[in-house]
């Protein structure tokens, strides 16, 4: 059973990706997946001066899977919750810049003061996961469970990785937000409260917390898709599941394959396979190690010189890992590069922009959760952070 790095790719992806220009590569880093540089030579320049003027009213947050470029202004770097914490330590500063996607502004809008700004760099930097769960779908979802008549019976529990709407959902019907890293307390909580979960919106962390970590059986969970009718499942199925899965996923994580994980040990036998358990329960069951995006990079923290890692996650941060780690070989566990594509939409252009306006007095793409939203959201938050 499971723990995660990266294959070689293609000539024609090396040539696209530029890997002969990766000057990891002289270290002998088999990562590659270089972002070609920022047009404007002058933006690192304007970034640090814009920080400078902004001095302490300025928190600038920056989520493990950002670009190289965006990370060296961060004033911390971590995973969405722990950054929303974060800002929330910080109620002195004026302008929170979160360097991350949608949901994790949101989130840190709900935990800061009334005084505060979040600013998200580029709206457009969205979560294919979230986007998957609309609350107008959900309330479709609760009522076909009060329509069969078990809604009493279960407990809502969402992914960090939602939107602020589903938070509320979930805060409204007594239930809590969890993260990859504490998904078992969460759900060994809602299991004191009632007999099933409905688990929002990522199906394949919720289905290997309940088989690999509460030993339920891979028939105790059922998956429910919001485009079919009851969900595509049958009341009886409903009615004998302990788990309901959303029809919902990582499209980066998705890519991940037990192929990719049997082609990367017969090409590296001695490799680690280190996995997030947002990948499917096919990877996970055959990975070596599981664990949140902290505990991958705890993991190759620890890890001993010499070892050889497959890293299954977002590429930024493997290659931030295989450059940290040089007396290591760390890996991408897919032979297809592959970004987030919206977070990556947050690049230097866009930070620079983002605090130049602040600097003149605007302050642009603020992100603003109204006021009963974030009143249920933070119900729900406030129940994960009281787990014990």
């Amino acid at each position: 059973m499971s723990t995660f790095t990266e294959p070689a790719p293609t000539a024609t992806a090396l040539l696209l990706l530029g890997r002969g220009s990766d000057p990891q590569s002289e270290k002998g880093v088999d990562c590659p997946g270089e972002l070609p540089p920022a047009s404007d030579p002058n933006l690192v320049e304007r970034a640090t001066a814009a920080k400078k003027a902004l001095g302490d009213r300025l928190f600038v947050l920056g989520h493990h899977y950002q670009r190289d470029e965006v990370i060296q202004f961060a004033d911390v770097t971590g995973d969405s919750f722990k950054l929303a914490q974060q800002a929330a330590a910080r109620p002195n500063a004026e302008f929170i810049v979160f360097c991350g996607v949608h949901f994790m502004a949101e989130s840190a809008d709900i935990l800061t003061t009334d005084d505060q700004a979040v600013v998200l760099p580029d709206l457009a930097a969205g979560c294919s996961m979230a986007d998957m769960a609309a609350r107008q779908q959900v309330d479709e979802c609760w009522d076909t469970l009060t329509d069969i008549g078990i809604s009493d019976d279960v407990v809502p529990v969402t992914y960090m990785n939602s939107s602020a709407d589903i938070k509320a959902f979930v805060g409204k019907h007594g239930g809590l937000v969890c993260t990859s890293s504490n998904a078992k307390r969460a759900l060994d909580w809602a299991y004191q409260q009632g007999r099933k979960v409905l688990f929002l919106p990522d199906q394949h962390l919720g289905r290997n917390t309940a088989v690999l970590q509460l030993g339920f059986d891979l028939a105790d969970c059922v998956t429910y898709n919001p485009h079919k009718p009851q969900g595509g499942l049958s009341a009886q199925e409903l009615q004998d599941a302990k788990m309901i899965l959303w029809r919902g996923h990582c499209s980066v994580h998705g890519r991940f394959t037990l192929d990719s994980v049997n082609d990367m040990r017969r090409r590296v036998p001695d490799v680690n396979i280190l996995v997030h358990p947002e990948c499917t329960h096919e990877v996970v069951n055959a990975a070596d190690h599981v664990g949140s995006t902290e505990y991958i990079i705890k993991k190759l923290q620890a890890a001993p010189a010499g070892s050889s890692w497959a890293i299954g996650t977002e590429l930024n941060l493997v290659r931030r890992l295989a450059h940290q780690h040089p007396d290591k070989q760390v890996m991408f566990l897919d032979k297809t590069i592959c970004y987030c594509s919206t977070m990556n939409r947050i690049d230097l252009p866009h930070l620079v922009w983002s605090l130049e306006e602040l600097v003149a007095g605007r302050v642009p793409n603020k992100i603003s959760v109204d006021s009963d939203t974030s009143h249920h959201a933070k119900v729900a938050l406030d129940r994960m952070l009281a787990l014990p």
